[in-house]
């Protein structure tokens, strides 16, 4: 399967193409949705984005883990990190291609 990235300038130009915006409008317009997706997360803690699946902050605890290399013990310390649950219909979708 080959790996590429898909970048905000495409998504800005699918915009484009199929909306009918100029690039630069399409591009703002991105960029405020994926800023929004921020701002939904940090004051709620969670956003659901309907037939794609849900964010969520999650607190992770203070740990002990290990250097592959050295295998020395280390403590990792507590942090908070994203985690992102597809919707069945993105399952389906994914599954299908």
């Amino acid at each position: 399967m080959p790996e590429k990235t898909l970048t905000r300038a495409e998504i800005s130009e699918a915009i484009a193409e199929n909306v009918g915006f100029p690039r630069h409008r399409s591009m703002e317009l991105l960029e405020q949705i994926l800023e929004q997706m921020i701002v939904g997360l940090v004051e709620d803690g969670e956003l659901k984005l309907s037939s794609f699946g849900s964010f969520n902050v999650r607190q992770k605890n203070n740990r002990i883990g290990r250097n592959p290399k050295t295998g020395k013990e280390v403590m990792i310390t507590p942090r908070k990190t994203i985690s992102f649950r597809a919707s069945h219909i993105l399952k389906e979708g994914v599954l299908k291609k």
